[in-house]
Protein backbone atom coordinates (compact mmCIF):
# COMPACT_ATOMS: atom_id res chain seq x y z
CA UNK A 1 0.00 0.00 0.00
CA UNK A 2 1.04 3.58 -0.58
CA UNK A 3 -0.01 6.31 1.82
CA UNK A 4 0.72 10.03 1.74
CA UNK A 5 0.50 12.69 4.46
CA UNK A 6 1.02 16.44 4.65
CA UNK A 7 3.11 17.86 7.48
CA UNK A 8 1.62 19.47 10.61
CA UNK A 9 0.86 23.18 10.93
CA UNK A 10 3.47 25.91 11.12
CA UNK A 11 3.38 29.58 12.06
CA UNK A 12 3.51 30.40 8.36
CA UNK A 13 0.44 28.19 7.75
CA UNK A 14 -1.39 30.16 10.43
CA UNK A 15 -0.32 33.47 8.82
CA UNK A 16 -1.24 32.21 5.31
CA UNK A 17 2.36 32.75 4.17
CA UNK A 18 3.60 30.81 1.19
CA UNK A 19 6.28 28.46 2.54
CA UNK A 20 7.73 26.61 -0.42
CA UNK A 21 11.25 25.47 0.37
CA UNK A 22 11.72 27.99 3.19
CA UNK A 23 12.54 25.70 6.12
CA UNK A 24 9.88 26.49 8.74
CA UNK A 25 9.45 24.23 11.82
CA UNK A 26 6.16 22.95 13.15
CA UNK A 27 4.46 25.12 15.75
CA UNK A 28 2.90 23.68 18.90
CA UNK A 29 -0.42 23.10 17.13
CA UNK A 30 1.44 21.25 14.37
CA UNK A 31 3.21 19.04 16.89
CA UNK A 32 -0.11 18.36 18.63
CA UNK A 33 -1.66 17.39 15.26
CA UNK A 34 1.23 15.00 14.64
CA UNK A 35 0.72 13.39 18.07
CA UNK A 36 -3.01 12.96 17.33
CA UNK A 37 -2.11 11.41 13.96
CA UNK A 38 0.33 9.06 15.70
CA UNK A 39 -2.54 7.72 17.79
CA UNK A 40 -5.05 7.72 14.91
CA UNK A 41 -2.77 5.82 12.52
CA UNK A 42 -0.83 3.64 14.97
CA UNK A 43 -2.44 0.47 13.60
CA UNK A 44 -1.64 1.26 9.96
CA UNK A 45 1.10 -1.16 8.97
CA UNK A 46 4.13 0.59 7.48
CA UNK A 47 7.44 -0.86 6.36
CA UNK A 48 9.07 2.39 5.35
CA UNK A 49 8.54 6.15 5.42
CA UNK A 50 9.96 8.44 2.76
CA UNK A 51 10.08 12.04 3.89
CA UNK A 52 10.99 15.51 2.76
CA UNK A 53 14.11 16.75 4.55
CA UNK A 54 12.44 20.09 5.35
CA UNK A 55 12.00 20.51 9.10
CA UNK A 56 8.19 20.64 9.17
CA UNK A 57 7.90 17.29 7.36
CA UNK A 58 10.82 15.75 9.26
CA UNK A 59 9.29 16.67 12.64
CA UNK A 60 5.90 15.33 11.55
CA UNK A 61 7.34 11.97 10.49
CA UNK A 62 9.46 11.65 13.64
CA UNK A 63 6.50 12.38 15.94
CA UNK A 64 4.14 10.20 13.90
CA UNK A 65 6.48 7.18 13.95
CA UNK A 66 8.03 7.56 17.41
CA UNK A 67 8.32 4.18 19.10
CA UNK A 68 7.64 2.27 15.89
CA UNK A 69 10.20 0.26 13.97
CA UNK A 70 9.60 2.17 10.76
CA UNK A 71 12.71 3.62 9.12
CA UNK A 72 12.49 7.17 7.76
CA UNK A 73 14.41 7.93 4.58
CA UNK A 74 14.80 11.56 3.56
CA UNK A 75 14.87 12.51 -0.11
CA UNK A 76 15.40 15.99 -1.56
CA UNK A 77 12.94 15.20 -4.35
CA UNK A 78 10.19 15.35 -1.70
CA UNK A 79 10.85 18.98 -0.77
CA UNK A 80 7.99 21.38 -1.31
CA UNK A 81 7.81 23.16 -4.64
CA UNK A 82 10.19 26.08 -4.86
CA UNK A 83 8.21 29.32 -5.19
CA UNK A 84 11.26 31.56 -5.61
CA UNK A 85 10.75 35.25 -4.82
CA UNK A 86 7.13 34.56 -3.79
CA UNK A 87 8.05 32.56 -0.68
CA UNK A 88 6.79 34.45 2.36
CA UNK A 89 4.03 36.39 0.59
CA UNK A 90 0.45 36.28 1.87
CA UNK A 91 -1.73 37.43 -1.04
CA UNK A 92 -1.01 34.58 -3.43
CA UNK A 93 -4.34 32.80 -3.12
CA UNK A 94 -6.83 35.67 -3.21
CA UNK A 95 -5.13 38.45 -5.20
CA UNK A 96 -5.48 37.81 -8.94
CA UNK A 97 -2.54 40.16 -9.59
CA UNK A 98 -0.19 38.01 -7.48
CA UNK A 99 2.44 36.45 -9.75
CA UNK A 100 1.73 33.01 -8.26
CA UNK A 101 -2.10 33.28 -8.18
CA UNK A 102 -2.69 31.08 -11.23
CA UNK A 103 -0.74 28.25 -9.66
CA UNK A 104 -3.34 28.02 -6.88
CA UNK A 105 -6.48 28.91 -8.81
CA UNK A 106 -5.74 27.58 -12.33
CA UNK A 107 -2.63 25.38 -12.15
CA UNK A 108 -2.91 24.45 -15.82
CA UNK A 109 -2.23 28.14 -16.62
CA UNK A 110 0.93 28.32 -14.48
CA UNK A 111 3.32 28.05 -17.40
CA UNK A 112 5.92 30.69 -16.56
CA UNK A 113 7.20 30.44 -13.00
CA UNK A 114 8.23 33.55 -11.08
CA UNK A 115 11.90 34.38 -10.57
CA UNK A 116 13.74 31.55 -8.84
CA UNK A 117 10.71 29.23 -8.80
CA UNK A 118 10.21 25.74 -10.20
CA UNK A 119 7.91 25.06 -13.10
CA UNK A 120 5.21 22.41 -12.95
CA UNK A 121 7.30 20.32 -15.33
CA UNK A 122 10.29 20.48 -12.99
CA UNK A 123 8.16 19.53 -9.97
CA UNK A 124 6.59 16.60 -11.83
CA UNK A 125 9.98 15.46 -13.13
CA UNK A 126 11.58 15.23 -9.69
CA UNK A 127 8.61 13.61 -7.97
CA UNK A 128 8.11 11.29 -10.93
CA UNK A 129 11.71 10.09 -10.76
CA UNK A 130 11.25 9.52 -7.03
CA UNK A 131 8.16 7.39 -7.68
CA UNK A 132 9.89 5.35 -10.41
CA UNK A 133 13.18 4.86 -8.57
CA UNK A 134 12.05 4.46 -4.97
CA UNK A 135 8.34 3.84 -4.51
CA UNK A 136 7.21 1.58 -7.34
CA UNK A 137 10.03 -0.98 -6.88
CA UNK A 138 9.30 -1.25 -3.15
CA UNK A 139 5.56 -1.55 -3.75
CA UNK A 140 6.28 -4.38 -6.20
CA UNK A 141 8.11 -6.14 -3.33
CA UNK A 142 4.97 -5.82 -1.19
CA UNK A 143 6.11 -2.95 1.06
CA UNK A 144 3.65 -0.63 2.78
CA UNK A 145 5.00 2.89 2.28
CA UNK A 146 4.20 6.31 3.71
CA UNK A 147 5.33 9.57 2.11
CA UNK A 148 5.37 12.60 4.41
CA UNK A 149 5.56 15.82 2.47
CA UNK A 150 3.93 19.10 1.53
CA UNK A 151 0.84 20.49 -0.16
CA UNK A 152 2.02 21.06 -3.74
CA UNK A 153 4.62 18.29 -3.74
CA UNK A 154 2.03 15.81 -2.47
CA UNK A 155 -0.45 16.94 -5.13
CA UNK A 156 2.13 16.27 -7.84
CA UNK A 157 2.50 12.71 -6.56
CA UNK A 158 -1.26 12.23 -6.28
CA UNK A 159 -1.75 13.46 -9.86
CA UNK A 160 0.88 11.06 -11.18
CA UNK A 161 -0.31 8.03 -9.22
CA UNK A 162 -3.99 8.61 -10.03
CA UNK A 163 -3.41 9.87 -13.58
CA UNK A 164 -5.08 13.24 -12.95
CA UNK A 165 -4.60 16.18 -15.32
CA UNK A 166 -2.85 19.33 -14.07
CA UNK A 167 -6.23 21.12 -14.08
CA UNK A 168 -7.17 18.83 -11.16
CA UNK A 169 -3.88 19.41 -9.33
CA UNK A 170 -5.54 20.64 -6.11
CA UNK A 171 -8.61 18.36 -6.30
CA UNK A 172 -7.28 15.85 -3.78
CA UNK A 173 -5.66 18.29 -1.35
CA UNK A 174 -4.58 16.70 1.92
CA UNK A 175 -5.23 18.49 5.24
CA UNK A 176 -2.36 18.77 7.69
CA UNK A 177 -1.49 15.42 9.34
CA UNK A 178 -4.13 13.42 7.51
CA UNK A 179 -3.10 10.20 5.81
CA UNK A 180 -4.67 9.10 2.55
CA UNK A 181 -4.20 5.80 0.75
CA UNK A 182 -3.17 6.12 -2.90
CA UNK A 183 -2.50 2.53 -3.91
CA UNK A 184 -4.03 -0.64 -2.44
Amino acid sequence: MLYIMRHGRTDWNDLAKLQGQTDIPLNEDGRALARVAAREYRDVHLDLCYCSPLLRARETAEILLAGREVPIQFDDRLKEMNFGVCEGITDYFTDPTSPIHNFFQHPELYTEPVEGAESMDELFARTGSFLRECVYPRLAEGADILIVGHGAMNCSIVCQVLGLPVSEFWSRGIPNCKMIRLIE
